[in-house]
């Protein structure tokens, strides 16, 4: 089942709704690939001036986040621009949240004026490599600390 479009949109966080951000859980054994929102929200803090963390919103229903980083001077051109985290709900997943997140950063990177966006992910079983392979991501080649770094020219 596929979301419709027009009711999809990303929200900001806000007083209002970072308890809720923080209630996402992904499926159990997928807590291995992705950190919670909540360490996410600690590091958008901390990176305030480069991180750009959102809720996705389905009909104004938090159904994940994703954290978007735009850094173009950052030395590690994997950290310029592109995907830092991306949670969907347990039972959100499968019905096109996840690349909804995707095309908006990949949105927010063209308006910005680059032209790739990258994403690391760890490799394993029931990991999120098929879902960029999917999505047109390609491996880079390169590894930070054990995680694949994959590109997606825009």
């Amino acid at each position: 089942m596929q979301p419709a479009s027009s009711s999809l949109q990303l929200a900001e966080l806000t007083a209002d709704n970072v308890v809720e951000a923080c209630r996402i859980k992904v499926k159990q054994g997928q807590e291995r690939f992705v950190a919670p929102v909540a360490e996410s929200l600690a590091e958008a803090y901390v990176h305030r001036e480069t991180a750009w963390p959102r809720l996705i919103l389905d009909d104004g229903r938090v159904v994940g986040f994703v954290m978007g980083n735009f850094d173009p001077e950052n030395e590690i051109s994997a950290f310029r621009a592109g995907i830092w985290r991306l949670n969907v709900q347990d039972l959100e997943q499968g019905r096109g949240y996840g690349r909804f997140a995707v095309a908006a950063v990949a949105d927010e990177a063209r308006r910005r004026g680059f032209s790739r966006i990258t994403v690391l992910w760890i490799p394993g079983e029931g990991g999120p490599e098929g879902f960029y392979l999917k999505l047109g991501f390609r491996p880079t080649g390169e590894e930070m600390g054990g995680e694949v770094v994959g590109e997606l020219q825009l």
